[in-house]
């Protein structure tokens, strides 16, 4: 027999892994768990089982929290806070490197138990899970250590509300945890009621690291607790990763309340393979993409769009790399897929396969296991981009294809989706790749590879995918917030004046500006405004839902402008700012006509300054490397928003409108401004600028309307990505609760006010105005 022959004839044998000490552990708590609330366990409950997914085997029992449990678990953070935040990041991160170590000598504990509690393969915990684990405590420790040189105008939110899946229990603690100690904040974190028992034996890390009591909380239970925790008016932060439907819950909840918000939602990833993709390499990366833990992953690439030139082929050699996959006990070694993380899961996907109809369905011919939740992994070929198991997230080890023709096809198809969380792009030509991953709209781009995660580098979703980064100094800013309190923010009313309303002079009513036009509003209104004498100063439009409507579109057809260079859209800006101080005195005689002071001037050169400022930002604000250890790059990339929608502030109402409108413009996105209602006519005055500055139809649309009815229109659009707020109306709570119908980012004052003369806050709003995109381009041979 050749040496050949040999391999060609040798088969996998079984290579168990030992869970001795998981049970060992198990045993030592009493099988039973309370929680783990000011540093300490508490007595056991009524709750519920957890158990082994691959066998049906009962764990261990756990306690269902109730409303006292979640506030002694609140109460305990809030008492914790403070003095873990005067600690300095210095000092918390000699915590964070202990939790480091602590998870690295406990490293195969660890993954043994996440193998029994959720069912995945042990290779993947051991290998992937836990590694990133401790990879993310030692980051974070780095990042506490330089907080206070690199974000010295930031501190901690306070108490942060933090729920996690069922699919990767451990690594989701550790992606909420690190960076929110790190900032100076305490912890009040939910495991998902399937898969609790890492998160209980990272509580006991906790004891021996000897982590001040109160700084970490856990509490398990079921959906109820989750809601008791990030509704509770004692957490200041709110982080969850989890469905689309519940996020979108989660922000109609925590509308108003001024809570910050942070969501990791679902996704229907696109994996996209040119024709001239190393097909093989190409297939190996599929099966980690959407095999990897069952396909119970958020980023798995279930999409597979194929180039029609190797379509077959493609297929063929995937079908039968499929039939090689081992499916059985996950402790085994040399199992690929394993168990589901539950029964009910199973039964979710078995419906949603069998309820679709189309396309021609391809099951792995694979040994499976007689009991346990198992479910084979399954190709389904030859469907429509409208199908519904190419739109819905199935959440388990099923692949779903179809073919295109041209790179624009292919663009098409990725973003035909409501979701934007990740994709792959497979080509060898990396010209082609680089080109086709900017126009994809997904948080993270792998180039040749796929499921690359690292704490350096920002892992986060666009659309319906959520709003927020996990990793790096984006991931660490969610959980921050500026030093500086703001003030209070009083309700600002426009001035009445004599009954007949008759404005002196040349009758000068302006009008909206959309698409780049100057137009009358749809319902044809307008309104008189008064100076502080009752002098009557003009008349302005009245905009309503259908001018929404139109800006919007406007804006949408404007879509070039976020393709154009940094350079480019900064000449622009110089030029607004030109203008704008060439007219100063006019605009500073309506300011104080408005207001009835003498300010008007200084906050003309404010505006002035400000733009100035912002041209100055439109080529520099791009991102930056992160040290990922890799052979590669990994970008964290600023990429513009889209659509940004704002309510401007009354109490500067020229040179809060630019400081919005410039940002916006620096950062390549499109506006729909809704001025000052109480004092508009500095807005209307600045269309003039903006026709004289050689500003693009649909970059910048003007309206002014009663902001109340406005409100819930521009912030329930599906076409508008981003709703901001710096209104004295009180509109945070209407904007945060119609924002959740596609999941748009918002950023509202609650009642707050800005220091709109302070040039400091100018990262926030750059920060606002852009997403960041990761693109991994790994490289070698």
């Amino acid at each position: 027999m050749t040496v050949k022959e040999i391999f060609e004839s040798m088969e996998y044998g079984p290579a168990p892994e030992s869970a001795a000490d998981a049970y060992a552990w198990l045993v030592d708590q009493g099988d039973r768990f309370g929680h783990f609330i000011d540093g300490a366990f508490t007595a056991p409950g009524e709750g519920f089982e957890a158990k082994n997914p691959a066998t049906g085997e009962v764990l261990a029992l756990l306690s269902q929290a109730s409303a006292e449990d979640v506030d002694a678990a609140v109460a305990a953070a809030r008492k914790a806070q403070p003095k873990w935040e005067r600690l300095g990041g210095p000092g918390r991160a000699r915590y964070l490197y202990g939790l480091a170590r602590l998870v690295q000598k406990n490293a195969r504990l660890f993954a043994v138990l996440e193998t029994l509690d959720n069912g995945k393969p042990l290779r993947e915990s051991r290998d992937i899970d836990v590694p990133l684990v401790h990879r993310h405590f030692y980051h974070h420790a780095g990042l506490a250590q330089l907080l206070e040189v690199e974000r010295p105008d930031r501190r901690a939110h306070g108490v942060c509300g933090q729920v996690i899946p069922w699919n990767f229990p451990l690594l989701m603690l550790a992606w909420k945890v690190a960076p929110a100690l790190a900032a100076g904040n305490t912890v009040v974190l939910k495991p998902a009621e399937w898969t609790s028992l890492t998160a209980l034996l990272f509580a006991d890390i906790c004891r021996q690291a000897g982590l001040p009591k109160g700084v970490v909380n856990i509490v398990t239970g079921d959906g109820e607790v989750g809601e008791r925790i990030v509704t509770h008016e004692g957490v200041d932060k709110v982080a969850f990763t989890g469905s689309t439907d519940v996020g979108r819950r989660i922000r109609k909840q925590t509308a108003g309340q001024g809570k910050a918000l942070t969501l990791e939602l679902g996704g229907k990833s696109a994996y996209i393979v040119f024709e001239d993709a190393d097909i093989d390499s190409a297939i190996e990366g599929l099966v980690d993409a959407i095999w990897l833990n069952g396909g119970q992953v958020c980023c798995a690439g279930s999409r597979l769009l194929v180039q029609e030139g190797i379509a077959d082929d493609f297929q063929a050699r995937l079908q039968e790399r499929m039939g090689k996959l081992r499916i059985g006990n996950p402790l085994d070694k040399c199992i690929d897929v394993g168990a589901m993380a539950d029964p009910v899961q199973v039964e979710r996907v078995r419906r949603l396969v069998e309820g679709s109809a189309a396309g021609e369905r391809f099951a792995a011919a694979v040994e499976m296991p007689e009991t346990g939740a198992f479910y084979p992994p399954t190709l389904i070929t030859g469907l429509a981009p409208s199908d519904t198991l190419m739109q819905q997230e199935v959440f388990g080890p099923v692949l779903v294809s179809t073919t295109f023709r041209t790179p624009a096809e292919a663009v098409a198809l990725a973003n035909n989706t409501r979701y934007g969380l990740a994709a792959s792009v497979w080509s060898e030509s990396l010209n082609l790749a680089l080109d086709v991953a900017p126009k994809l709209a997904a948080g993270v781009v792998w180039v040749n590879g796929t499921n690359m995660f690292d704490a350096a580098a920002p892992f986060g979703g666009v659309r319906e995918s959520g709003f927020g980064r996990e990793g790096g100094w984006a991931g660490l800013d969610a959980y921050l917030k500026p030093t500086r309190a703001q003030k209070a923010l009083r309700p600002v009313a426009g001035f009445t004046g004599g009954a007949n309303g008759v404005v002196e002079g040349m009758d000068r009513t302006p009008k909206l500006y959309i698409g780049g036009k100057q137009t009358r509003p749809d319902g044809g209104y307008s309104r008189v405004i008064y100076g502080k004498s009752g002098k009557a100063l003009g008349q302005v439009p009245v905009a309503n839902r259908k001018d929404i409507r139109n800006a919007v579109e406007a804006a949408r057809g404007a879509a070039a402008w976020g393709r154009t260079s940094g350079h480019a859209r900064a000449q622009i800006i110089y030029y607004m700012a030109e203008n704008l101080s060439s007219r100063a005195d006019d605009f500073a005689r309506v300011l104080n006509a408005m207001s009835g002071g003498r300010s008007g001037a200084s906050e003309v050169e404010a505006s002035v300054d400000r733009l100035f400022t912002w041209a100055a930002w439109a080529d520099k604000f791009a991102g930056e490397a992160a040290a990922v250890p890799i052979r590669g790059m990994a970008l964290a990339l600023r990429e513009p928003v889209g659509v940004i929608g704002a309510f401007c502030a009354d109490e500067a109402p020229l040179l809060g409108l630019v400081s919005v409108l410039g940002a916006v413009m620096a950062m390549g996105n499109r506006a729909v401004l809704i001025a000052s209602e109480p004092f508009p006519l500095a807005a209307m005055e600045l269309v003039q600028v903006l026709e004289t500055s050689d500003v693009p139809a649909g970059v910048a649309n003007l309206l002014v309307g009663p902001v109340a009815e406005l409100a819930p229109h521009l912030a329930g659009h599906a076409d508008v990505e981003a709703v901001w707020s710096f209104a004295s109306a009180d509109l945070s709570e209407v904007i945060e609760r119609e924002s959740a119908g596609n999941l748009k980012r918002t950023w509202v004052n609650n009642g707050r006010a800005l220091d709109w003369y302070d040039a400091g806050g100018c990262r926030a709003f750059l920060e606002a105005a852009t997403e960041v995109k990761t693109a991994w381009v790994p490289y070698g041979e």
